[in-house]
């Protein structure tokens, strides 16, 4: 199979990231931080040097403040539900995943927040004067996602985060496109919460991932229970990372990131993402050219994160990934993405679209072979070969 869906989950994954994986199952994988024996304290390190690592990778200065979730959904809920009051305002992209979306507009639904959700070009890009335009004197929140899981489209974030700043609200940026192959650095960028999965771009296993939470950011659990310290109170402990951490963490996955982050850092991140853009560039200019289909996504460095989206105009999305899978053994994505909003903003709403997206271990071949499938399947234009 040629894999070409790693916008939802990176695969193959490094071979460190397993045996890393592999190890702490067999040899240390107790609950961290719950009890004073060997195991335990192993666990409870390894966890700690994991905190550590992933702090650095983003540039986060105190790695306390990086919490532990189990994927990005969490770390986004976490932040959005924590930190925002009654009566707030927010502003966020057209371009939003749903775990973005649908606590926001449950929020707007229940009179408790104001949203505003910026539109954006036909590929999806913002305004940034429209941006400046939005903020009222009771915005609280800016949310932006980094890279569109749809289409791939980059947003201006240090931009945004600067004028969020400048203007009193906090910043929240969903990192599930991008990180991994485009740098993140909070402290320019003016990020005050970074959420972000470990399972995409960087490389690690399912069922992990986190949150940021800047020193000048109060926010509330969302949810409590044990954490391992001050087991004596009966309410949660109020520092980081115990108020976000409840339960017993992920170590084994959460020790396979760290080494995902190994594995990046060894590589390069530049590497990484300049492998990936000549890969989207080659795929973009091989199908754009084919009478009938139509592309959502841009191709040029800096505008995408790594995936290019598409239509054939006589056939829906579903069927096209279908026959990719069926008959040509590719494995994409298609229909709604869990973006129904960024799919308004692409007019692909009612059909969804074909998404292809290159990992690391992808290669230029593999992209030829799609290309020239795609080729052969709008010479068809007859789905019924299967």
């Amino acid at each position: 199979m040629i894999y070409l869906d790693n916008a939802a989950t990176s695969w193959p994954k490094p071979d460190c990231v397993i045996s890393a994986m592999t190890q702490c199952l067999k040899e240390y994988c107790a609950n961290p931080g719950r009890g004073s024996h060997g195991l335990s304290s192993a666990a409870g390190l390894a966890v700690s040097r994991a905190r550590e690592k992933v702090a650095e990778f983003f540039n986060i200065k105190d790695p306390l403040r990086l919490c532990f979730t189990k994927n990005a959904t969490e770390a986004l809920n976490t932040a959005i539900y924590g930190v925002l009051k009654p009566h707030d305002h927010v502003i966020a992209t057209g371009m939003e995943h749903n775990s973005v979306l649908r606590p926001l507009k449950t929020l707007e639904r229940d009179r408790k927040i104001s949203l505003t959700l910026l539109k954006g070009n036909r590929f999806g890009e913002i305004d940034l004067g429209e941006l400046a335009q939005s903020f009222r004197p009771e915005t609280r929140l800016v949310v932006s996602t980094l890279s569109s899981n749809v289409n791939g489209i980059m947003m201006p974030i240090a931009e945004i985060g600067e004028m969020a700043r400048s203007r009193g609200a906090l910043f929240l940026v969903d990192a599930s496109q991008g990180a991994g192959s485009v740098l993140i650095d909070v402290e320019s960028m003016n990020i005050d919460l970074l959420a972000f999965p470990g399972h995409k771009g960087l490389m690690g296993p399912q069922g992990t991932g986190g949150l940021y939470v800047g020193p000048d950011v109060d926010i509330k659990p969302l949810m409590q229970g044990g954490t391992g310290s001050n087991s004596e109170l009966i309410y949660q402990p109020e520092y980081l990372p115990d108020l976000i951490e409840s339960g017993t963490l992920n170590t084994p996955g959460i020790v396979g990131l760290a080494s995902a982050i190994d594995f990046i850092r060894e590589t390069g991140i530049d590497n990484i993402g300049k492998h990936r853009h000549r890969l989207v560039e080659r795929l973009h200019e091989g199908i754009s050219r084919l009478e009938g289909i139509t592309v959502y996504s841009r191709p040029e460095k800096g505008k995408n994160s790594g995936i290019v989206a598409f239509n054939f105009d006589w056939a829906d999305s579903n069927e096209i990934a279908y026959i990719l899978d069926k008959k040509y053994n590719i494995a994409v994505r298609a229909g709604l993405h869990c973006a129904p909003a960024a799919h308004a903003t692409l007019g692909t709403l009612r059909r969804g679209a074909v998404r292809i997206s290159p990992g690391w271990f992808n290669t230029m071949d593999e992209i030829e072979y799609v290309i020239k499938t795609i080729e052969e399947i709008s010479r068809q234009k007859n789905l019924q070969f299967v």
